[in-house]
C-alpha cells in the first residue's frame, strides 16, 4: 500500500460546486505533502486547468459512471491508495462497491454534498433512483461518512437509517485569499463595468429544478415596481430554454435580465453585484454563498435545506425567506439594494469562518491520515 497516496473518485470537473470543492480538497492535500490522484470517470471539465501540477490525473475514460466500476477496480488493485474519497452519491456506491469486490483496504470516506432526503422524489431517472435505494445498504460498508453541513449530516442519518452521529459534518474548504485575488480582476461583462447605473442582483447555480430560479424571476419582476435594477443568472442546465421563455412572458428585456452561461471567473462578477440571491429549494452547503460573503457581496437566501442558516447563522449575516415564496423574495431583495452598503453587515468577517485549512485538517482525520505525510 502506497502510504501517503490519497485519491479522489468524481465523475467528472464540470462547473459545479462539488467539482471545484474537490479540486481545491486535492490541491490542498498535495500542498501538505501528500501524493494525489485525481480518478474521474470522465476528464473534461473547465476546472481541469485549476488543478495543481503536483496532482495527478487519472482519466478511466468512461461516458457513464456506472461504468467506471471495472476500471476504478482495476486501480485500486494496481495503485493500492492509502485513502480514498468519494464524492457525490452516485460515486459513492461506485466506489463502495470497488472496493468491496478488489478487496482493496483502501480507507474509504463517502462524502454526500446535499440534503439527500429530497432528492429521490425529484429525480426522475430510474438509474438515480436506484443509487438512492442502494444509498441505506451500502453506505454502512464505508469507512467514514461524510457531509457538508451538520443538517445535511442529520439528514443523511434518517435517510439510512444510520446510528446518530455517526455522519461527520465538515465544511467545506475555501482558498479565500485566492477568491478575494480573482475578485479584484475585470468582469466579463458590460453590465458589471465602471459607470454602469443599474445595480445587478446575481445568482449563480446549475440551471436545476432545485436552484428554483422561477421563482427569483417572478420576485425579480415584482420588485422592479420598486427598485429598478438587472438580474444575472450564471450557470448551464436544463431549464435554460424554460428560464428564457419565462423571462419573455415577464417581459423582461435583454437589458434587464441576462443568462450568460458558464463563466469561468464567478468572483469579479460577485464582487460587482448589489446583491447575490440564493433562490434554492435545497442544497447541502451552498458554496456560492460562502464565496458571495467573501467577496463583500451582500446576499439574500432561501431558508432551504440545508446550509443557508449555518451559514448566515440565523440571519445575522444576510436575509433569510421562506422557499417558494415570490412575495417574500421580491421584497427582500428590494430592500436590501436599496439599504447603503455601510449599513449592511460587513460579511467578510463571517467568510473567514471558512478558511480551507481546518477543513482539510477535517477530511484528512476522516481519511485516517495525520496532517501530513509521515517521512
Amino acid at each position: 500500500m502506497k502510504s501517503s497516496l490519497i485519491s479522489i473518485f468524481l465523475p467528472s470537473l464540470t462547473g459545479g460546486g462539488a467539482e471545484r470543492v474537490m479540486v481545491t480538497l486535492a490541491n490542498g492535500f498535495a500542498n501538505r505533502g501528500f501524493a494525489v490522484d485525481l480518478v474521474l470517470a470522465s476528464a473534461h471539465g473547465p476546472f481541469l486547468g485549476e488543478v495543481s501540477p503536483a496532482v495527478r490525473i487519472i482519466d478511466l475514460n468512461v461516458s457513464r459512471v456506472i461504468r467506471s466500476l471495472w476500471p476504478l477496480m482495476r486501480y485500486l488493485r494496481r495503485e493500492r491508495p492509502k485513502a480514498m474519497l468519494s464524492a457525490m452519491d452516485h460515486c459513492n456506491i461506485v466506489a463502495l462497491l470497488a472496493k468491496r469486490l478488489s478487496l482493496a483496504d483502501t480507507h474509504l470516506v463517502v462524502s454526500v454534498r446535499s440534503t439527500i432526503s429530497v432528492e429521490p422524489a425529484s429525480s426522475r431517472d430510474v438509474s438515480a433512483r436506484i443509487v438512492y435505494a442502494l444509498v441505506p445498504k451500502l453506505y454502512p460498508w464505508a469507512d467514514a461518512i461524510v457531509a457538508v453541513s451538520q443538517e445535511a449530516a442529520r439528514d443523511l442519518e434518517r435517510f439510512a437509517g444510520l446510528p446518530a452521529r455517526s455522519v461527520q459534518a465538515i465544511y467545506n474548504p475555501f482558498d479565500l485569499d485566492r477568491i478575494r485575488k480573482l475578485a479584484a480582476e475585470e468582469a466579463a461583462h458590460h453590465w458589471l463595468q465602471p459607470g454602469q447605473k443599474r445595480p445587478v442582483i446575481l445568482a449563480i447555480g446549475r440551471l436545476t429544478q432545485e436552484k428554483d430560479f422561477p421563482t427569483l424571476l417572478q420576485a425579480f419582476a415584482a420588485m422592479r415596481a420598486h427598485a429598478d435594477a438587472r438580474l444575472m443568472i450564471l450557470g448551464e442546465g436544463g431549464l435554460r430554454e424554460e428560464l428564457s421563455a419565462l423571462a419573455q412572458s415577464l417581459k423582461l428585456g435583454q437589458e434587464d435580465f441576462a443568462l450568460p452561461g458558464f463563466v469561468k471567473n464567478p468572483f469579479a462578477c460577485l464582487a460587482r453585484a448589489a446583491l447575490f440571491v440564493l433562490s434554492s429549494r435545497w442544497e447541502g452547503l451552498p458554496g456560492v454563498l460562502i464565496e458571495a460573503l467573501a467577496c463583500g457581496t451582500p446576499v439574500v437566501s432561501t431558508d432551504c435545506p440545508s446550509g443557508p442558516r449555518e451559514i448566515l447563522e440565523g440571519g445575522r449575516w444576510g436575509r433569510l425567506v421562506p422557499m417558494g415564496d415570490v412575495e417574500a423574495l421580491a421584497q427582500a431583495m428590494a430592500e436590501v439594494i436599496s439599504t447603503p452598503r455601510a449599513a449592511l453587515p460587513d460579511v467578510r468577517i463571517r467568510a473567514n469562518d471558512f478558511l480551507q485549512e481546518p477543513s482539510i485538517d477535517g477530511y484528512l482525520r476522516a481519511l485516517g491520515l495525520p496532517p501530513h505525510p509521515k517521512k
